[in-house]
């Protein structure tokens, strides 16, 4: 597997500069389809994803729905946000996700003194040819994993937001591309924590998920003490897929058929947050967006190739409770993100329609793509 440096001293080839408006040029492990990848069929699209959690799970013990929906932000196109106390396997889960990918990674340690320019990528006067050449940054990579994001200013935080919303990096008035697929997964603790920094709200809006990953369980404990003493679990882990699988996985997510009824929903729900008298900011029209392709993907995960109002709910919370905040009133009386997003939940209701199967829900996926399974009705009204 391919590890960039997350250092500046590592030059391209003698001669060699980045194409304006283009992939990255020269850097190992960087992979760049010609031509857009092709969806793939339900047995190749299973078995994909059941070796990728297998993967994880022999490293995160207890943590099977954390393992799942980190995948699921993957194939939706997202980026993951891991916040919880530390210890309890934030980066673990961030390092072995990136390890079952055979593809490009990269780590960045966030410090307070880390500068843009180390995420992004700095232009050098080149003596030799007299001329400025681009060296990039971390964020040059298929998954770039940003340990403890929120111990840096919010000035190399904000070095992200390009880069997450438009998978491009433009310095000195120069754009340049960046690898497909490409997913950030950042860790951070809770802010209450001494040397953090709070996250600004445009960079919170960026990650598609947030999860909290809590403590183990007895039994998950005992068997982490009883396996991980004397290597790191790491050590064992090894890629399962390649770049163009996940590539193709991605085509798959992106042919999930969602009904009418299903988009008034998710829109229903969004308006909803912003009307509730709890909160001061409700969930942007952007985080609609990535709900209903993090529903898609869960509904690939499981067989399906068309959404319904379970897959929109079951994602719910981890899209949208790190994106809203509450006003002074709801949180001094003990409400929660997650509570608010929970009531608004239950107070929109779900008709028999939306969780009815298409009939034609097999010609929505052309070209192959998950398989369809009967549909039943949510208990949610």
């Amino acid at each position: 597997m391919d590890y960039h440096r997350t250092s500046l001293d590592e030059a391209l080839p003698e001669g060699q500069s980045l194409r304006e408006g283009s992939a990255v040029a020269g850097l190992p492990g960087t992979r760049r389809a010609a031509q857009p990848p092709a969806a793939m069929d339900a047995e190749s699209f299973s078995s994909a994803s059941e070796r990728i959690l297998t993967a994880i799970n022999t490293v995160i013990d207890g943590k099977a729905e954390a393992a799942k929906l980190a995948l699921t932000v993957l194939l939706a196109q997202g980026h993951l946000l891991l916040e919880d106390v530390p210890g309890v396997g934030k980066t673990l889960l961030a390092k072995t996700l990136a390890r079952t990918i055979d593809c490009s990674v990269s780590r960045i340690q966030f410090t307070p003194d880390l500068l843009p320019s180390d995420v992004t990528g700095v232009s050098i006067y080149n003596q030799a040819s007299r001329s400025f050449e681009f060296r990039p940054g971390a964020v040059f990579a298929n998954i770039v994993i940003g340990d403890e994001i929120n111990r840096a200013s919010a000035k190399t935080q904000s070095a992200l937001l390009e880069c997450m919303e438009e998978h491009q990096v433009t310095v000195d008035g120069k754009s340049y591309k960046l690898d497909e697929p490409f997913m950030v997964v950042a860790t951070q603790n809770p802010i209450e924590m001494e040397g953090t920094y709070p996250l600004p709200e445009a960079q919170r809006d960026r990650f598609m998920a947030r999860i909290s990953m809590g403590y183990p369980d007895k039994d998950a404990e005992m068997e982490m003490l009883e396996t991980h003493q004397a290597t790191s679990p790491l050590t064992k882990v090894t890629a399962v897929v390649t770049a163009g699988e996940v590539a193709s996985m991605i085509a798959t997510v992106r042919q999930v058929y969602v009904s009418q009824s299903i988009k008034e929903y998710t829109v229903s729900l969004g308006r909803a947050t912003r009307e509730s008298g709890m909160l001061r900011l409700g969930a942007s029209p952007r985080s609609m967006l990535q709900l209903l392709r993090a529903a898609k993907a869960t509904a690939a995960l499981e067989g399906r190739d068309y959404v319904l109002p379970d897959d929109v709910v079951s994602v719910a919370e981890a899209v949208l409770a790190h994106r809203i905040i509450l006003d002074r009133k709801a949180a001094s009386t003990g409400e929660t993100a997650q509570s608010v997003i929970r009531a608004v939940l239950a107070k929109i209701p779900v008709s028999p329609d939306m969780a009815a199967a298409p009939a034609t829900s097999a010609g929505h996926a052309a070209g192959g793509g998950v398989s369809t399974r009967a549909a039943t009705l949510p208990d949610r009204r």
